[in-house]
Parts: C-alpha cells; structure tokens; sequence
C-alpha cells in the first residue's frame, strides 16, 4: 500500500532508520518470553536443549537449573525429541519525533541431539504521531487459515490499511528500557498499559485530555475503565471525579464507584458532597442504595401500566435481537445472553447488583449475558460491543466468585461468536 498522506510517508521514511535489535535485546527476548526446555527419560537423565548438557536430576520438581550453562529449564518428562514455541516481544522506542511500537515474533526449536536454533523477526511497527494519528508497517499474513497471524517471513515490513488484526497482536512483555517521545511524557506516563496494548493507550493519551487527566491524577482504576467500557459516558462522572481528588480519595473499584455515582444520581443526591462522593465503606454504600433503588422500581413496576412495558421490550428486541440464542459452555459453566428487560431486571434483583435498576438494556454498547451451573446464577457479564472485551463480571453483591476467571476465559475464548452475531 502507498502512503497516502505526509504522515504515512514520513513513517514509511523514518522505518528504514530503525536499527536492528541488539544482542542485549535479542538475550532478553530469549529468556523473558521463552523457557529452556531439559527432556526427562525415567530414568532421571535430563538433556538440556540449550546447550546439549546430560546430567541426571530424578526429583519431581518442574524447574531445574543446567549446572553446565546455568540456565533456568521448564522440565519436561516425555519421549518427545522436539520442542517449539512462538511468542511475541514488544520494543518501544521513538523516531523523528514519532513514538514507535515494534512487535517481534519470537521462535524456538530444539531437538535432542541438535543445536539450539532460535530467532527474532520483526513482524510489525505502529507508528504513532504526537496527535495521536497512526499508521501500521508490518510483514504480509498468510490468508484463508485460523491463525490470523501466520506471518509470512520472507515478504517486507509494508504499509497495510488498519485492521483488527493488529490490535490484536500484542504481549505484556515489553523490553523494560523505554524511549518516549516528549509528548508522550508529558502526559505523566511512566509504564504499564492499563489492560491496553501500547498503540490504542499511547494514542488515547496523546489524543484525549480526559485520558491525561487521569493518569496524572494518579486515577489508574479509573482509567483503565476509561479506556475499557467506551460505552460508558464519563461527562457525568467527572465533577464527582475532580471531587474525589480534590479530598485524596483513591477509587479502587472504578465499576463499582460509577454505578454508585449512578445510584446517588437516581436517588437525587448531591454528588458535589464528598460525604456522598468519598464513602469509607464503598461496597456497603453501593449496595445500600442500590437496595432502596430496587424498593422504589418494585413499587413503581406495580403501577406501570402495561404498554409502558410492552415498548421498553420491544425496544430491547429491536436492538439486541440478533443476539438471541446466543449460549456457551465448558461443560461446567453456561453463558447465555439475557434475551429481555424482565429477564436483566430479574438478574438484578436476584444478584442483588445494579443490572436490573441502573437501566442496562438501554446501553446500546453493551451485551448482558448470565452464568449459571446447573441453573444456578453465578455471576452477571457485561461485553462491550465495539471492543469486544469483558468490561465486568459480578457475582452476588457485585462480588467475584471462586469461578470469575473461568467465566471471563469462556466469553473472550466465544468472543469471535459475538463478532459473528454483529456482522450479521
């Protein structure tokens, strides 16, 4: 692809003044994202596949360390004579004024009897301007197969039209040693991606001064929200937010602080009142009020007439419809969206969260699905459409239980189900 703008092609430019990595970087990226395999036989002999070293260990134990060469090894007990593996690497630097993402592909093979072989190839560069504007470098893909990052390596780092792709492909190992360009620092930024990966962070702090505010204010919860639940509106929350500052209180449950907000909004309080805004006991608060809530909708339900009902459901089905149906499982826990507002309602009043009273189903984003084991409710999920990611998972008393990871695993292993249900 040609670039079609002065920035694409001070990028493109600007790519081919990108040193190599150096064998300082390459060494890390070996021993940070790949572990030294030694193969076990019964009878305790152990290969060290770095450097072919035999030496017997015949304890249980999953890691040793080769008395030859010294290095760290994952043990192995298995006939097998040949192990790979394939991991991504994240080098961030700056060039010509432009902040540099560059992800490296990292591959390991060993065989027993044979030299180590293992390689970096750099597979992609998102270059990001100091507005926060962005282009992406990165190798052709081989089309047509599941693996939609099966690079082909022999073809050259090009610019490519953005896809989901890319913002896909990116790892928690990033080479500790950061250079920044001054825009970027300037924003307060010091390391760590907030659940992010380093393009969409980097861009939304160069770009939006709300996303600055909250990093400099020391509001990582807070943020990380900002940047997951794009859904969620935080014009509203904002006073409250200079308000919490303003009196050092450090929000530690950004999801649960905002539907408290929420709460207190609904309840006509005064959310310029630290007494209200900053409560020591968050949880107890939250649920209080989201109680009286729910007391108050019980008694109005009662005297909602019929047809005001019959168009908030009609509305849900117009929107969420497609979704319909849409259910998984790992043989234990079953997901399953909520197919109607008396059915999110339900699911709030049961759960005893905010689902049911702070309008949910009105949040065009957002996708509610309920898990259950053996039909029993578990815990509550909300997706956001646009990023297809879990913005939150709640248990009884907006409580994660003992299954919270295992669920949250389940939706984003079904997440390509979901893509599917909105491109239809």
């Amino acid at each position: 692809m040609k670039p079609r703008n002065k920035f694409q092609q001070k990028a493109v430019e600007a790519s081919k003044k990108l040193p190599p990595l150096t064998p300082a970087q390459e060494r890390w990226a070996y021993t940070k994202v790949i572990e030294s395999v030694g193969q076990r036989t019964r009878k305790g002999v152990v290969t060290c596949l770095d450097c072919g070293k035999v030496f017997h260990n015949d304890t249980k134990q999953q890691y040793c360390t080769c008395p030859a060469c010294g290095t760290r090894l994952r043990i192995e007990n298995t006939r097998r004579q040949k192990f790979q593996q394939r991991e991504y690497v994240t080098y961030i630097t700056a060039c010509d004024g432009m902040q540099v993402v560059r992800v490296f592909m990292v591959n390991y093979y060993a065989k027993v009897g044979r030299p180590l072989n293992r390689f970096c190839h750099e597979v992609m560069q998102r270059w990001i301007a100091p507005d926060g504007k962005y282009c992406t470098l990165a190798r052709s893909r081989v089309w047509g197969t599941i693996y939609y990052d099966l690079w082909i390596y022999s073809s050259d780092l090009e610019l490519h039209g953005e896809s989901w792709v890319y913002d896909k492909i990116y790892t928690d190992d990033i080479y500790p040693r950061m250079k920044l360009i001054p825009e970027l620092k300037r924003t307060g930024y010091k390391g760590g991606l907030y659940g992010q990966n380093p393009t969409t962070l980097f861009r939304v702090l160069l770009s939006d001064n709300r996303a600055e505010s909250l990093l400099k204010m020391g509001q990582d919860c807070l943020l990380q929200l900002y940047l997951n639940d794009s859904g969620r509106r935080f014009d509203k929350y904002w006073p409250s937010i200079r308000i919490a500052v303003r009196n050092g209180y450090k929000i530690t449950d950004a999801t649960t602080w905002c539907d408290y907000i929420d709460a207190l909004r609904t309840l006509g309080k005064d959310l310029h009142s630290p007494k209200y805004v900053c409560p020591a006991d968050l949880e107890r608060e939250h649920d209080r009020c989201i109680a009286k809530i729910a007391r108050r909708e019980a008694e109005r339900e009662i005297a909602e007439n019929l047809s005001a009902h019959f168009q908030k459901e009609c509305a849900y089905h117009r929107a969420k419809a497609k979704f319909f149906g849409l259910a998984f499982s790992d043989g234990q826990i079953v997901v399953r969206v909520l197919e109607s507002v008396k059915e999110i309602i339900m699911e709030g009043k049961a759960m005893h969260h905010c689902v049911g009273t702070n309008e949910y189903y009105k949040k065009a984003d957002s996708l509610i699905f309920s898990a259950t084991i053996d039909g029993k409710r578990i815990e509550t999920v909300e997706v956001s459409l646009s990023q297809l990611k879990v913005i939150q998972s709640r248990g009884v008393c907006n409580k994660q239980t003992e299954y919270h990871d295992k669920i949250v695993q389940l939706v984003n292993d079904n997440m390509l189900l979901i893509q599917k249900r909105i491109a239809a």
